[in-house]
């Protein structure tokens, strides 16, 4: 899991990867058409499109003589899910936080209040 974890990171920190995989979120589409919004060859494409099935992150499909790449989303999956396992990390301490400091402030609430002279 740990190395489809960094082929899934390592592709998604691309931007261009990561326009093809908001795309392909609305569906299929050829490499022509995934080519059409870049300023870049359709080579170039071709190579980010690798990477991102490397990754699993696309598949290629057979519709006659087109082969439409489509989005797989089950590494997306599971790099949320690990994300996700950090998150509820983070939301405990800061909810451990937040009590603290309601304690806190309440503490000094109820302390007498000193005088300036």
């Amino acid at each position: 899991m740990e190395l489809n974890l960094d082929a899934t990171f390592s592709a998604l920190a691309d931007p261009t990867r990561r326009a093809i995989l908001a795309r392909l979120a609305e569906g299929e589409a050829t490499v022509m058409e995934l080519a059409e919004p870049f300023e870049i060859s359709q080579p170039a494409i071709s190579k980010h499109l690798k990477v991102l099935e490397r990754a699993g992150l696309i598949s290629i499909g057979q519709d006659a003589q087109r082969r439409p790449r489509k989005l797989e989303p089950a590494a997306l999956e599971a790099a949320n899910a690990w994300i996700e396992r950090f998150r509820e990390i983070w939301e405990a301490n800061y909810q451990r936080l937040d009590t603290l400091l309601e304690q806190l402030k309440q503490e000094s609430a109820k302390a007498p209040k000193k005088r300036k002279k």
